[in-house]
Order: structure tokens, then C-alpha cells, then sequence
């Protein structure tokens, strides 16, 4: 990707913006579905595309498509200054080139991120019209490094659930776009059906046990989950805080990781970054490595992806990945067993400290904060009707996460958890371990009794080590599937790699047919 300093010739900059000026005045000459940010900055050094006109591509998929036609339902909030932002960053490259790593790059961002200028309500008619103080950190760097927030997608209200993307705020079910009577998975499934939509170029979600991987998985997406203090959660409305990570999701594994980049890194506000200064990678682009399966040992979690309920069409899809990773020089190591897996029930590894987070949030809101407590947001009714068990349970928990018995498990539990894994890697001189990122397709809407096939509750979450989703092909009536790809604590640049040399091999990646690039005939 270039950059600002690679951007400062006077002739270059002079060229450009004549090629842009020239290029306002008619269509631009640019096909906006399934575009890289890489397309995107070639476009407009080319003077084919200016962030305007980048924009406007993406309103207008997203009028056609969200709300009509198939009526994918992803997004709660369009920026209405997303062209006034998109003006001024052409302002700013016409004088002196790119502002940063993703100048006028559209940003799909989950609607519990903090924004400023929009409001912020995790999915709740609770939080309706709430405007946070400030950004969410990782909204501030992504401005700071050129992107427009286009806007913000629906979730499954305050992230409580990984299986579909409902809420109150926005009426009706988030449909995937691959099959639109089955869901997206949750709770990020907003995000991920506007980027596989192509409604921006990527996405911001967030995954406490799965919401980044599992809505990437079920949308043939890249999304990552980074080591626990790789970036902040400064601003994100918690469901659980000592699990909850924010990250990207994108249609390549390139997109991704320009977004890593820029998130990644020590954040003041929030303490667990710190280790970051010294354990981030300078640049994690660098290892985009299509040779990066080559002499790389990956162990295989039968106990996670063979299970009796694993849909086969996964498994055959899951030995045609082993195979390719074969191919491209990796040794399989299969299979590599967890005992701590087995030995701890799920249930025993997380701290339900929601009422206590939540509270602490609204709380930073200050005075303009629309309830104070989760028993107020109780007290509203304003919320969808299949939460109201979750709210009345938590709402029965007392007490701060430090003074709970069940959460002092959990945390024993998570470090007998990251030393069993840990074991498995270094036991055998593993760079990662592998699974199917769901074992079964994405559930038909409203069906919440058929197998899930969850797999990414498992290690990632309660280890605080990363992982990262990528495509793995397609099952019956096209319906997206994903491999999940887990390493030890800050080994994101072997992951990237790793998943990079994947994805170039198998090109899984292709666009929904739901939502195809716009004609005459279905433009309003």
C-alpha cells in the first residue's frame, strides 16, 4: 500500500488532482462490489475515483439493497456527513496526497462503538438517540487514518446473542445475503451482511465468545479476534469486559489487517493495551506472505471440529483445507488434543459480569446517559422481547467481578484453559491449531432448536489468545462456510501469514448474488 510520504511529489499531487476534477464531472470508472482498499487508493491515484464519488457508490447499494430489494436490513444509521467528510479528504489529497493508510476508505462500524456525531445504542431502543462524549478509540484512529464512518449496522441487542442479529432498534431479522431466509449469524451479523453486501469497503465488529468470527464465517468473510491488549476497548459498549475484543472484518485477508494496523496498539484509557507497546508488530502488512503455509506445523482440534451434530459437507470442506495446507508445505499434525477442552465445561469459563459493565458504561456517558442502571433499561420495556430473561438474570447478579465466586472460577479456569493450550503448541512446535470456524451452516431465521455448530467459544475467548477466520469454501445452495485459524498470545503476524497464504490459494472468496453491482434496471 503506498503511503503519505510515497504521495508528496508536486508533479504527481498536480496530476491527480487535474484527473480528479476531471473525473467529477460524470460516473466514475470504477466497479465498487468486492473492491480492496488497494482498488480504492489505485482508483483515485489514477484520478479514476475521488472519496465523494466513493460514497455515493456505496448510498446507493445500500438504498437499493438494505431497506428494498432484498432487503438485507444491516443497517441502524447512515453518516449524513459522510460526503462532507468524503469533500474534505479530496480537498486534503488534491494539497498533499493521502492523509493516511485508509484515506477515504467507508467503514461499516457495529453500533456499539462509540461515535460522537452518531448515536450509540447496541442494538436497544433502551439507548435510543444516546451521543457518547467522544469516539471509541478505534473510531478515533480510523478517522485519524483517513476513513469515513459511513454508518452504523444492527447487532443482536446488547451482543447477547451469537445465533442471529435482532434487536429493538431496527425492525425484523438481519438477513444474510447469501441465502436470505437464513441468518448472518450474531452478534456482529450487521457488519458482516453490509461488508459481504458490499454496502462499505470494511467493518468494525466486536466478538466476546464468537461475534466477529462467527457473522465473518457465515458471510465468506475475514475476521479477526487479536490477542487480548493487541487493541482497545475503550468506547465499546461491554457485554462481557474481560472478554470482549473489537476487530476487523473484510472480504480479504489484506483489508483486514490494513485495519489491524491502524487499530492495533497501548491505549491510555484502557490498561490491559499496555503490553502492546512492546509486543505489537511494527506493521503487520508485512507479513501478507502467500508463501506462509510453506514449513508451517498446524495441529488439528478433532475434539472441536468431529463432533456427532458437525454438519458433513464442513467436514469435507474442513479435510479439503487440511489438504491444501498440505499442498502448500505445512505439516498437519492430526490430531492435537486439549484435555483441558473436555475437562471444563463451557459454562465454567465465564464471568457473567454484563450488569456490572453495562452500569460502568452508562455511567461514562455522564449526564446525557438515557437510563443509569439495567434495571432502568428493565423498567423502559424498551427492548426486544426474546432479551428479557437474559436482563432479568443479570440483573440478579451481585456484585463487583473481583467479589464473585463464579467469576474467580472462570478465571482459574482460563488459565488452566491457556495452559493446556499452550502445552498443545509448544508440545509439538505448533505455529497454530486449526477448526472449523462453525460446524453447521447458517440457521434458517427463527430456527434456534437445530444444531449451531459454534465452534469459537471454545479456546480464543477464555485463553485471550488471537484467531482469525477465513473462507473455506461453500456448501449446498452456496451457503458460506470458515476456517478458524488459533495461536499463542501475540502471534498474529504467523496467523496473518498462515491465513494470507490460505486465502491466495483457495480464492474461496466470492460475492452474494443477492445483491449484484447496480443497473438501470434495479437503480430507483
Amino acid at each position: 500500500m503506498l503511503r503519505k510520504r510515497d504521495l508528496n511529489s508536486a508533479a504527481l499531487i498536480l496530476a491527480v488532482g487535474l484527473a480528479i476534477t476531471a473525473g467529477c464531472r460524470g460516473e466514475p470508472d470504477f466497479a465498487v462490489v468486492e473492491a480492496s482498499i488497494a482498488e480504492i487508493h489505485e482508483a483515485m491515484l489514477d484520478g479514476r475515483l475521488t472519496a465523494r464519488q466513493l460514497v455515493e457508490l456505496y448510498l446507493e447499494r445500500i438504498e437499493a439493497y438494505d431497506k428494498r430489494g432484498p432487503a438485507i436490513n444491516a443497517i441502524v444509521t447512515i453518516n449524513r456527513n459522510a460526503l462532507a467528510r468524503a469533500d474534505e479528504l479530496d480537498r486534503r489529497f488534491r494539497e498533499s496526497g493521502f492523509v493516511g493508510p485508509l484515506h477515504g476508505i467507508p467503514v461499516i462500524v457495529k453500533d456499539n462503538y462509540d461515535t460522537h456525531d452518531l448515536p450509540t445504542t447496541a442494538g436497544s431502543l433502551s439507548l435510543e438517540g444516546s451521543l457518547p462524549p467522544d469516539d471509541a478509540y478505534q473510531v478515533r484512529v480510523i478517522r485519524e487514518a483517513g476513513a469515513i464512518v459511513l454508518a452504523k449496522s444492527n447487532m443482536a441487542e446488547f451482543a447477547f446473542s451469537p445465533y442471529h442479529t435482532v434487536g429493538s432498534m431496527l425492525p425484523g431479522h438481519t438477513l444474510n445475503p447469501y441465502a436470505l431466509n437464513r441468518v448472518p449469524a450474531g452478534s456482529s451479523g450487521g457488519t458482516a451482511a453490509a461488508v459481504a453486501a458490499s454496502f462499505g469497503a470494511v467493518g468494525l465488529g466486536t466478538d466476546t465468545g464468537n461475534s466477529i468470527r462467527g457473522p465473518s464465517s457465515h458471510n465468506s468473510l475475514v475476521g479477526i479476534r487479536s490477542t487480548m491488549g493487541l487493541t482497545s476497548r475503550d468506547g465499546i459498549v461491554p457485554l462481557y469486559l474481560d472478554r470482549d475484543i473489537g476487530g476487523p472484518m473484510a472480504r480479504s485477508v489484506a483489508d483486514a489487517v490494513a485495519v489491524l494496523d491502524v487499530i492495533a496498539g497501548p491505549d491510555p484509557a484502557d490498561p490491559v493495551t499496555e503490553a502492546a507497546a512492546e509486543q505489537k508488530a511494527e506493521r503487520y502488512a508485512d507479513y501478507l506472505n502467500a508463501d506462509g503455509l510453506n514449513g508451517a506445523r498446524i495441529g488439528v482440534v478433532r475434539q472441536i471440529s468431529d463432533t456427532d451434530t458437525a454438519d458433513p459437507e464442513i467436514l469435507e470442506r474442513f479435510e479439503e483445507a487440511l489438504q491444501v495446507m498440505r499442498q502448500r508445505g505445512a505439516a498437519i499434525i492430526d490430531p492435537v488434543h486439549i484435555a483441558e477442552q473436555d475437562e471444563i465445561p463451557l459454562a465454567e469459563r465465564w464471568c457473567r459480569r454484563f450488569k456490572h459493565d453495562i452500569e460502568e458504561y452508562l455511567a461514562s456517558l455522564g449526564s446525557d446517559a438515557p437510563v443509569e442502571s439495567l434495571q432502568e433499561i428493565i423498567e423502559s420495556g424498551k427492548y426486544h422481547p426474546s432479551i428479557r430473561r437474559s436482563l432479568d438474570y443479570f440483573q440478579g447478579i451481585e456484585g463487583a467481578p473481583d467479589d464473585n465466586a463464579q467469576c474467580e472460577r472462570a478465571r482459574e479456569n482460563s488459565e488452566r484453559l491457556r495452559a493446556g493450550v499452550r502445552r498443545a503448541l509448544e508440545g509439538q512446535r505448533l505455529d497454530a491449531l486449526v477448526h472449523p470456524t462453525w460446524s453447521n451452516p447458517p440457521r434458517l431465521i427463527g430456527d434456534l432448536n437445530t444444531p449451531a455448530g459454534d465452534n469459537s467459544q471454545y479456546l480464543s475467548p477464555h485463553t485471550g489468545f488471537p484467531a482469525i477466520t477465513v473462507p473455506m469454501g461453500f456448501l449446498r445452495d452456496g451457503l458460506p462456510v470458515g476456517l478458524q485459524i488459533i495461536g499463542d498470545a501475540w502471534s498474529e503476524p504467523t496467523l496473518i501469514a498462515i491465513a494470507y497464504s490460505f486465502e491466495q490459494a483457495t480464492k474461496h472468496r466470492r460475492p452474494p448474488s443477492s445483491t449484484p453491482a447496480l443497473t438501470d434496471t434495479n437503480r430507483r
